[in-house]
């Protein structure tokens, strides 16, 4: 199973557990009022914040560069929360027995310098074997408006 499989599979998988374990939105007063989309964005705001607040590791090619994996028309540099994130994407691409060299830097520093320095549309990619992770794509409010897809330089 390749890396795209295997990061589809255990993404359905973390949904489907959230599913099961999400709470009923009727209390012992009557159903509760959800703005699904409001709360849905907030948890996406939620974890943005902590991305960038965070120091994370960023596989290393074999250029000393910061290694990216292609998915969906679209270039993405892999990020990981820990060694344990980072050895669990390198099982599930088959590449467990290799040595993994990385660089560690805030996620801030991704988004709003690295993603912007490259020459072509690149998002990230966050724990991306994990039942946590979640992709920042190059759009607005999550990079700058010039490097998103959505901003400046694509108007």
């Amino acid at each position: 199973m390749g890396f795209d499989e295997e990061w589809g599979r255990l993404r359905a998988d973390a949904g489907r557990r959230r599913a099961l374990s999400a709470p009923s939105d009727e209390t012992v007063d009557g159903p509760a009022e959800v703005d699904a989309p409001t709360a849905v964005r907030e948890a996406v705001l939620e974890r943005l914040a902590d991305f960038r607040a965070r120091l994370v590791l960023v596989p290393l090619d074999d250029r000393d560069g910061l290694w990216t994996a292609e998915l969906g028309g679209l270039d993405w540099i892999c990020a990981f929360s820990d060694e344990e994130a980072l050895a669990r994407f390198a099982v599930a691409r088959g590449e467990g027995d290799r040595e993994w060299t990385y660089r560690r830097v805030t996620g801030a520093r991704l988004l709003d310098e690295v993603v912007p320095a490259l020459a072509f549309p690149c998002g990230v990619a966050w724990n991306a074997a994990g039942p946590d992770g979640m992709a920042f794509p190059p759009m607005r409010g999550i990079v700058p408006d010039a490097a998103a897809l959505d901003g400046e330089a694509a108007q």
